[in-house]
């Protein structure tokens, strides 16, 4: 039974973060693996993917910390 909660906790892990094995954000019902097997299919040729960026929600955003009384102190 522990065998199959980490197998399941796995997969879970690979498909956030392995980008074939990533959901394809227009339909969620395929994978990048999938959706590029079909696009080979299509034109006939290979795909091969050299680079991609990942982002993640919330990344680059910094909240500066601010004291409100010493920049009122020092206006005045």
């Amino acid at each position: 039974m522990i065998e199959k909660i980490v197998e399941g906790k796995m997969g879970k892990y690979y498909s956030e973060v392995c980008l074939l094995e990533q959901a394809f954000i227009k339909d969620e019902e395929k994978t990048i693996e999938t959706l590029l097997a079909e696009k080979v299919g299509e034109i006939g040729e290979k795909i091969t993917i050299r680079r991609f960026a990942r982002y993640e929600l919330g990344e680059g955003i910094e909240k500066t910390a601010t004291d409100f009384v010493s920049e009122v102190q020092s206006q005045l």
